[in-house]
């Protein structure tokens, strides 16, 4: 038995990954569960077990949040406390840093807990070193989710491995149904996917766009993570170009995939890590070159060069002429996107439950022998 943990359900990265653990370990895991936090639409509505749901809502204020995320997790700490379903071998997979109310039961109650570990960047600070001190010190088993990721979170390496994010089969199968070829739409569409959120690169991708209004064969399309209602209070004071398309929550990326030739990831380097980037990945599953930041996990997914380009968000003279070359270039475009192709293999759904089996198998021996 499994018993996993999230805590904000939407389309981003960490729920989408761990819809794929769920799909390579609940088969074999009987009467596995699920709680996530919210009540919102997201990736995880589609994981195949029973679900349970603990109050969590954020909010445009950092203070509120805060506090809402503390209360949410002392509900599921009781929610795992009052459970009478849940075996005394089962496994406590807790997904981000952020659920750590699971993490507390599964140390007071004696199960065994895998964190799964996708960020590095934190705030406020003393939330961050609590919650990355609890993750060194009660964890059974750490996932990182690239090499970058581990260095940056030290721990004991006897109780901690690299597993990277995959590409989920359906997404992969979609990918194979869609050629690529430079201007399908009639346009060179630049494409970014991220939450609305300033670190995440929004306003640099903005500002992208007003540097190249005067290429009418370019055109920026931008997917926030977000309904429409959070999207224009965020953009409220944003003038947004002529050039550019604001699209909310999409719960079938592949069509923006499918009519893209470029992918951005434009996440300040200075103020948040990528520890991987899910979206590159895809990217590539899809023939389509991308630009992503010089550090952290995209260094070791991006070949500079070769089927994408490493550049910093904070470069924008850099950013526009690499736009503005590939766009005019269709040959450099295809020899990208055969690479990255290419590259896409290497993070398959498959390999990822197969490694995944495996450390839950060897933990389990662990147990047995302790």
């Amino acid at each position: 038995m499994i018993v996993f943990c999230h805590l904000l359900n939407d389309n981003s990265g960490s729920p989408r990954v761990l819809l794929s653990a769920i799909n390579a370990l609940a088969a074999s895991n009987e009467n596995s569960l699920l709680y996530v936090g919210s009540t919102g639409r997201g990736a995880l509505d589609s994981a195949n077990l029973t679900t349970r749901r603990y109050p969590y809502r954020r909010s445009r204020f950092r203070l509120l949040t805060l506090v809402a995320l503390i209360w949410s997790q002392i509900r599921l700490y009781r929610m795992l406390d009052k459970a009478g379903d849940i075996s005394p071998d089962a496994v406590i997979y807790v997904n981000t840093l952020l659920p750590f109310g699971a993490a507390i039961w599964a140390r007071v109650r004696r199960r065994r807990l895998v964190w799964h570990l996708h960020e590095v960047s934190l705030s406020p600070a003393p939330l961050q070193w609590l919650l990355k001190t609890m993750a060194s010190r009660f964890a059974d088993l750490l996932i990182y989710v690239s090499d970058d990721h581990r260095r940056r979170l030290p721990t004991d390496p006897d109780r901690s491995v690299v597993i990277p994010n995959p590409v989920p089969n359906a997404l992969r199968s979609k990918a194979c149904e869609a050629p690529f070829w430079p201007r399908r739409s009639g346009l060179f569409r630049v494409l970014m996917l991220a939450s609305p959120r300033d670190f995440k690169g929004v306003p640099e991708f903005l500002n992208l766009a007003r540097s190249l209004t005067w290429r009418d064969d370019i055109a920026f399309d931008l997917v926030l993570n977000a309904e429409p209602e959070e999207i224009a209070q965020y953009l409220k004071n944003e003038p947004v170009p002529p050039n550019l398309h604001i699209y909310p929550r999409a719960h079938n990326p592949a069509r923006f995939y499918a009519v893209a030739d470029l992918v951005v990831n434009l996440s300040r380097v200075d103020a948040w890590i990528e520890t991987f980037g899910l979206t590159i990945i895809e990217a590539f599953a899809f023939g389509v070159p991308v630009i992503a930041p010089p550090v952290g996990g995209p260094v070791e997914i991006v070949s500079d060069g070769d089927d994408g380009f490493l550049i910093d968000s904070r470069d924008l003279a850099g950013l526009s002429e690499c736009v503005s070359r590939l766009a005019s270039d269709p040959a450099l475009c295809l020899r990208l996107s055969a690479a990255a192709r290419r590259k896409a293999e290497l993070y398959s759904e498959p390999a990822f439950a197969t490694r995944l089996l495996t450390e839950i198998a060897q933990l389990r021996k662990k147990e047995l022998r302790a």
